[in-house]
């Protein structure tokens, strides 16, 4: 790594670096307040060890310790209907035009709501649901009572935890229940608000608690019909709110019910699980392990936590599932596989002890993303098996004359349903000339990205072959408000997706894609593994690499120039000299956090524009969280004085600031505050103008010069200032530093204060684990690939 150092330079108000948590180890942002409101937007997640940080929405997960902010995260998605209906108002005399308008954001939302629908259909046909109010039976209690035997000592029983067989390979298999086309629906229908009377009867109740009353919208909102009865009736319900943290609703209950109010009462230890399960899928997690859970909910001060997950379950508020592991799994887990008891290899009896003795875990989820996990799975094992043997003939023409990867690529593409495709960023170049290929075959191949900024990328690498509507963003694509449509049946009217940017791709999202491709679709998943992981629930593409159930194809095409051969070195581990001589990566290094902020003005405003033309507009500065004395508040802060000053006049924004916009939890749409009205802040973006109401602003819109890695993923600049102050070193790993120094496309500037903290963090802090349950349902369903 070039040590290019640019001297210091006294500053005026340097100070000490401080982390900028102060009671949440690990959380480097703001922590949460203990009276009974919802986190501000900079506040910290649960600190419980087994389940990480939540994360900001507009940072994603981050979940190496980057963004803690679950109640950013929560409170958006509580709210996101609110900003997108916002997206739709205009004028009075155009109302009945804009109504029947749907914008992209709406859009999403309600083909979300169809999945979801179509998701819970599907439940009821497969299992009968446990009648609300009653004691576990069948099923769930079975595997509760097994592993209070395995903990115990004791054998369970070989029934509980026997694998089902594996399903039949089909040619082609019919889809189940696909998403049928969404119709364009006014604004107003998308989200209605509650009523008046709800949110004064809210209101009320919120008063008596002791809670405040600007709480009582969102409350009536999660609750639904009759929120202010069921609030009082069970004051722990305030935990649906976003932000709202259990020592909060402890204090509203005790307002509320007094002396009846106790630890051990079970409409808290079910709250708690509930609260818990969405803490965890705000890290990532698709479900937690049933001892995590249970020891997540003694740190929480629950005295009978199994009878609090058996309370949630019977509920139907929460999910059990068992997976049998093969060796492979338990050691990824962590789990010893566990010999027979008898040691015997041969006789009768062996099959009934191996199977009794082999390892197993007991998984609780919420059930949205749980069952999104199953239909994904069931979704791929379509893809793979609907491919026509037959339909590999037309590509002869196109794989002889291609050479290297992209040749490997296309012939995997010929013969197979769905292909992974690993690379970095000049590996691009190896989907683009798939996908003209086969446009050239007179498919309907689309690509789809990330970000607007990887659209447009894209687009420049396929040049006069580009044709419109051939590479579009995933929620666009989703929305209906971008790419071919759908047909008769709901299904994308495509033969081939190009999906790039895969590793963002969580639980949902992916199911909702696949389950739209129709039967005989081809299917690449196409991306970087080594970035940051999505930044809702899942794993997806890290999944499908570790099962193996279809071919892969790694890009041999490497990243040029200085900075591409840091990122790659990082890739492996290594924080490697690099020679830079036209200064490509520059090290600055910094005593303290306040030196840091003006470094960091200085080189975007000032060093490298002078240097390399790029202007402040084409720089992007990137830091761990957005909390702390060199987050992003306080570098947007400075830089806004800087490049952008003005009194704030709308929210702390004025016309001209740079913003980052999230329209929903874990996506940033970069745009430039136009101006503000009645209506909210109008905003110019990637995709079009966009009004945020103004009660959305604060929790939607922040402040674009700098960022964080996770906000920053899928989209690249060509100059980036990387800001690593000293209280950021517990916040970096290996992922976090190749996605950040990879955001510069000609230079790389760092920030450096973090000492030995980021050697160390590339060498020895890969990616946190997340809990999923993908690689075993694919397994009954799709063979390994050979």
């Amino acid at each position: 790594m070039s040590t290019e150092s640019v001297p210091p330079e006294s500053t005026e108000n340097a100070g000490a670096a401080t982390p900028d948590a102060a009671g949440e180890p690990g959380t480097p942002d703001d922590t949460a307040t203990a009276q009974p409101e919802p986190a501000p937007a900079d506040s910290a997640s649960t600190s419980d060890d087994d389940i990480p940080p939540a994360r900001d929405t507009e940072g994603g997960s981050e979940s190496e310790g980057e963004e803690t902010l679950a109640a950013d995260a929560n409170t958006e998605a509580a709210t996101a209907t609110d900003a997108e209906a916002g997206t739709e108002a205009g004028k009075a005399e155009d109302a009945a035009e804009a109504a029947a308008q749907l914008s992209e954001a709406q859009a999403e939302l309600a083909a979300q709501k169809l999945e979801r629908e179509r998701i819970e259909r599907r439940r009821a046909e497969k299992a009968e649901p446990i009648a609300s109010g009653t004691k576990l039976s069948g099923k769930a209690a079975d595997l509760l009572a097994a592993v209070r035997a395995v903990e115990g000592g004791a054998k369970p029983p070989a029934t509980v935890f026997a694998e089902p067989a594996p399903a039949p390979r089909r040619a082609a298999p019919e889809p189940v229940h696909r998403p049928q086309p969404v119709p364009p629906v006014p604004a107003a229908a998308a989200s209605p608000a509650p009523a008046a009377e709800a949110v004064e009867g809210v209101r009320r109740v919120l008063a008596d608690g002791g809670a405040p009353e600007t709480l009582a919208s969102q409350t009536a909102a999660a609750l639904g019909e009759g929120a202010d009865d069921l609030l009082r009736e069970d004051p722990w319900q305030l935990l649906r709110v976003p932000g709202v943290r259990p020592e909060q609703a402890d204090g509203f209950a005790r307002a509320l019910l007094g002396p009846a109010c106790a630890p051990d009462d079970e409409r808290r230890g079910r709250a708690v699980t509930v609260w818990l399960l969405e803490q965890a899928a705000l890290a990532g997690h698709t479900a937690l392990e049933l001892p995590t859970l249970t020891a997540a909910l003694g740190r929480q001060a629950v005295p009978d936590a199994e009878a609090a997950v058996q309370s949630a379950l019977a509920e139907g508020e929460a999910l059990v599932f068992q997976d049998a592991l093969d060796s492979v799994d338990a050691a990824r887990s962590g789990r010893p596989e566990e010999p027979a008891e008898n040691g015997a290899s041969g006789g009768d009896e062996s099959g009934e002890d191996g199977e009794e003795s082999r390892p197993v875990r007991v998984l609780v989820g919420l059930e949205r993303y749980a069952l999104a996990e199953e239909s994904l799975a069931d979704a791929l094992a379509r893809v793979v098996n609907s491919l026509a043997k037959e339909a590999s003939a037309q590509w002869e023409s196109v794989t002889a004359g291609a050479s290297g990867s992209t040749a490997e690529l296309l012939r995997a593409v010929a013969g197979h349903g769905l292909v992974l495709h690993t690379g970095g960023e000049a590996s691009r170049a190896e989907p683009a000339a798939l996908l003209t290929a086969a446009r050239m075959l007179g498919l309907r191949a689309v690509a789809a990205c990330h970000t607007p900024d990887g659209r447009q990328r894209f687009t420049t690498l396929l040049g006069e072959r580009a044709e419109d509507g051939a590479v579009v963003t995933v929620p666009g694509l989703l929305a209906g408000t971008e790419g071919p449509g759908r047909d008769a049946d709901g299904a994308f009217a495509l033969d081939l997706l190009v999906l790039l940017d895969a590793p963002q791709l969580d639980v949902e999202s992916a199911a909702m894609l696949v389950e739209s491709l129709p039967d005989g679709a081809r299917l690449v998943l196409s991306g970087d593994p080594a970035v940051l992981w999505s930044a809702g629930p899942g794993r997806v593409f890290a999944d499908l690499l570790a099962a193996r159930a279809c071919p892969q194809v790694a890009s041999r095409t490497p990243d040029p120039g200085p900075i591409g051969e840091l990122v790659s070195g990082v890739g492996i581990g290594e924080l490697n000299q690099v020679d830079a001589p036209g200064k490509e990566i520059v090290i600055v290094p910094v005593r303290e956090a306040g030196e840091a902020v003006h470094r960091t003005v200085q080189l975007v405003a000032d060093s490298v524009p002078r240097a390399f033309g790029i202007t402040p507009e084409e720089t992007v500065a990137i830091t761990p969280g957005h909390g702390g004395a060199a987050g992003t508040r306080a570098l947007n802060a400075a830089l806004k004085e800087r490049l952008n000053p003005g009194p704030g006049r709308f929210g702390g924004f004025d016309p001209g600031d740079r913003i980052a916009y999230s329209p929903a939890p874990g996506r940033t749409v970069p745009g430039r505050v136009v101006t503000a009205d009645a209506e909210g802040l109008h905003l110019s973006c990637a995709d079009g103008p966009v009004v945020v109401p103004r009660e959305r602003v604060e929790q939607a819109v922040r402040h674009g010069w700098a960022l964080t890695a996770h906000q920053a993923v899928g989209s690249r600049w060509p100059a980036a200032v990387v800001v690593l102050p000293g209280d950021a070193g517990q916040a970096l790993s290996r992922p976090w530093v190749y996605t950040a120094f990879g955001r510069g496309e000609r230079h790389l500037s760092v920030v450096h204060g973090v000492d030995q903290a980021l050697p160390k963090a590339v060498a020895e802090v890969p990616a946190k684990p997340r809990t999923t349950r993908l690689p075993v349902l694919l397994r009954t369903q799709v063979p390994a690939a050979e």
